[in-house]
């Protein structure tokens, strides 16, 4: 089974973290929480749910993991420069493995420099900021490009669930090769 990084700030989208958080567990994956301290509880901005980090940044080798989701909400915004959330998006990258991005998600991509070249969607409103760093926005439900899996808001979590277990599965057989 795959080893799943879940990149978490304060204020994420509570269904963006929730849905896939709780899809890839139930599928057998396991999953940690990543944040920029190990231990600090974040709330999502509905309410609706919280988590504790498990693993500060600081601490977190990309190595051991097959795969990153990116929830949305204020989360990105709090973490795409810090330059070891940075350092470790773009390794699992060089790596081929998996990288989900919805919502504000893309912005951590931009950051750390991933987006340019690159077909992915987003929050519509940040589809300016994917273009002026070199991306093709598609407004879609959800877009996989290589290792690359995005989509745009919380109606679209349904797809963006099932493509990014489809990309955590295919890496996992790969690696089992």
């Amino acid at each position: 089974m795959a080893k799943v990084a879940f990149l978490l700030g304060p204020q994420f989208e509570d269904s963006e973290m929730q849905a896939p958080y709780e899809a890839i567990r139930a599928e057998g994956h396991e999953t940690v929480i990543i944040g920029l301290k190990a231990g600090e509880k974040l709330e999502g901005k509905q309410g609706k749910a919280s988590y504790t980090t498990e693993l500060g940044i600081a601490d977190a080798k990309p190595e051991p993991f097959d795969a990153a989701v990116i929830p949305g909400g204020s989360s990105p915004e709090a973490l795409r420069n810090d330059p070891s959330i940075q350092s470790f998006v773009q390794r699992l990258d060089e790596e081929k493995k998996t990288i989900a991005a919805i919502c504000h998600g893309p912005q951590i991509l931009i950051s750390a420099g991933l987006a340019k070249g690159r077909t992915l969607t987003c929050y519509p409103p940040l589809r300016d900021d994917l273009a002026n760093a070199g991306a093709h926005y598609v407004d879609q439900e959800v877009v996989v490009e290589g290792n690359f899996v995005s989509s745009r808001t919380p109606e679209d979590e349904p797809a963006f669930i099932r493509e990014t277990l489809k990309s955590i599965g295919s890496r996992v057989k790969q690696s089992s090769r």
